[in-house]
């Protein structure tokens, strides 16, 4: 049928075409333009053996270091297994209220930063002409090209006493502390809510919105049955960002917290200052299992799935 109709098969794997075509690479390409499984194992060999070797490697480390202990005259980490820091984690009390208050911080960010970026990316994707749009995406953006640092000591000379807040609200300036941290660390994270929610509009067609009014139903029923579902998708993916970030950030938290302690402070401490590796090292499961099990709970509601 093929010679019927003026066609030609073209060379196949195994043909004479073929054979004379892998003849002509050099013995190197030759071996590897007939094992393209090789060639697969070849590429991924070295980001799988980074992933296992320093990613997944470091973590098992860091969960065997925590039933370590020091030594108390000689200051060494001896590998002696036993579980005085996990322990610790649950009975002291100190630990229990800097976990709730590290918790609580995250979860605060998280919601401060949905509820101003659900109306900024609506308007960005539904409202905004295409050249406001584009000033818009310059403007959420451009922060995440700063350096973390120079944001977090703008957020000190702001909230600093007699600062510039200070001076515009007459004395009302929240100062440095537990508000400082939520305000700086809910600008530092802002973008990362903003992106998703755009991107999860821009996918809602402006049909709904319209057939939505045409059967009657007022702005607050259309986003809660029509736009809420939809994008939570993408609500869900932002505050994976925003939590995991809160949740394992102590810069901030040194610049603006005053003497406010998060998690990660303790951390921090316990591996600098107190020379304690293998209590920072069970400190350090605690964010681990937390931002674990946010993902699985963001899993469960079928929002990953989605995005």
């Amino acid at each position: 049928m093929a010679a019927d109709q003026g066609l030609t098969p073209g060379p196949v794997t195994g043909s004479p075409a073929a054979r004379s075509d892998v003849s002509r690479r050099g013995p190197v390409s030759a071996f590897f333009a007939t094992r393209p499984k090789t060639r697969l194992g070849l590429l991924l060999t070295p980001p799988l053996l980074w992933l296992v070797v320093a990613y997944l490697g470091s973590i098992v480390i860091l969960l065997i270091t925590a039933f370590w202990t020091v030594n108390s005259f000689t200051g060494r980490v001896e590998p002696a297994f036993q579980f005085g820091n996990l322990t610790a984690l649950v009975t002291d009390p100190l630990y229990r209220e800097v976990t709730l208050r590290t918790l609580l911080v995250a979860l605060g960010v998280t919601v401060i930063d949905a509820v101003i970026a659900f109306p900024m990316a609506f308007y960005m994707s539904k409202i905004a002409s295409p050249r406001t749009r584009a000033l818009f995406l310059v403007a959420v953006t451009t922060p995440l090209w700063a350096s973390y640092l120079v944001k977090a000591y703008a957020w000190r000379v702001l909230l600093e006493p007699n600062g510039p807040i200070d001076i515009v609200t007459g004395g009302h300036s929240p100062g440095y502390g537990l508000p400082a941290v939520v305000i700086t660390l809910a600008y530092l994270w802002l973008p990362y809510m903003i992106i998703p929610l755009y991107a999860g509009f821009d996918r809602v067609p402006t049909s709904l919105f319209e057939a939505s009014a045409d059967l009657g139903a007022s702005t607050a029923r259309t986003v809660r049955s029509i736009v809420l579902p939809l994008v939570f998708p993408a609500i869900a993916a932002g505050s994976i960002f925003t939590f995991s970030l809160s949740f394992g950030d102590y810069i901030a938290v040194t610049i603006v917290g005053g003497k406010t302690q998060l998690l990660a402070n303790l951390i921090y401490g316990q591996l600098v200052t107190a020379n304690n590796q293998p209590l920072a090292a069970a400190l350090s499961i605690v964010p681990l299992l937390a931002i674990i099990l946010y993902l699985v709970a963001m899993r469960r509601t079928g929002a990953l799935e989605n995005v």
